[in-house]
């Protein structure tokens, strides 16, 4: 994933107002996963009368520092470091009902060119994931999503900043497909809790097209 973003931001410095606007690719995110139990590969016949029971699968996600960034700017849309995110997931049929859990853990590598040669660090940021999903027909399906965010302080030299996060979030989805290509997909997620870090609210309008031999 090579992502590109706009940045804007306001604000007071010194007692006086300023504002910045930033743009440019951010960092590279490289993922592995694999399934340890279940979900095997299959033919699009065979993935037609596959019937799910237990999956269990875990992932590697690894960010590298190549996004835009500048030690003399405090706004930046890189952040000058790796971070590796190892993550366990398990998903259950019960029926028409699929439940899910993930747990994972994000860990960072220091910033030693924060607003100079300063040094930036951040603990590690724990994470939990719930879904509970739903097929109405072969068609279309629905699902719940909750998110549970732990950790992630960060330091400035060593010096401790009360920026601790724990913060919960909630989303929702709802799934149509249209014909053997084509597909629809509404969402929503938002902040439920948040100590600290970005308090948001989404909603969105996603299409998917499926191709490949045998559709």
């Amino acid at each position: 994933m090579v992502p590109y973003a706009w940045v804007s931001a306001n604000g007071q410095v010194e007692g006086q107002a300023a504002s910045v606007n930033r743009s440019g690719f951010g960092d590279v995110a490289l993922r592995l996963s694999v399934n340890l139990i279940g979900a095997p590969a299959l033919s699009l016949k065979g993935f037609q009368d596959y019937h799910q029971d237990t999956i269990v699968g875990a992932s590697l996600t690894v960010t590298a520092p190549t996004g835009q960034y500048d030690s003399t700017k405090l706004v930046n849309i890189g952040t000058n470091r790796w971070s590796f995110k190892p993550e366990v997931g398990i998903s259950k049929a019960l029926g028409r009902w699929i439940v899910e859990g993930m747990a994972g853990v994000t860990f960072y590598t220091d910033n030693d060119e924060f607003l100079g040669n300063n040094v930036r660090s951040q603990d590690p940021l724990y994470a939990l994931q719930a879904h509970v999903s739903y097929n109405f027909n072969p068609t279309l399906w629905g699902a719940l999503d909750w998110t549970y965010f732990l950790g992630g302080r960060t330091s400035f030299n060593g010096t401790l900043n009360e920026d601790l996060q724990s913060n919960t979030r909630w989303g929702a989805t709802l799934a149509q497909s249209l014909d053997k290509n084509n597909s629809i997909k509404f969402y929503a997620n938002a902040g439920l809790v948040a100590r600290t870090g970005t308090d948001f609210k989404t909603v969105g309008i996603a299409w998917q097209y499926r191709f490949g031999a045998g559709l």
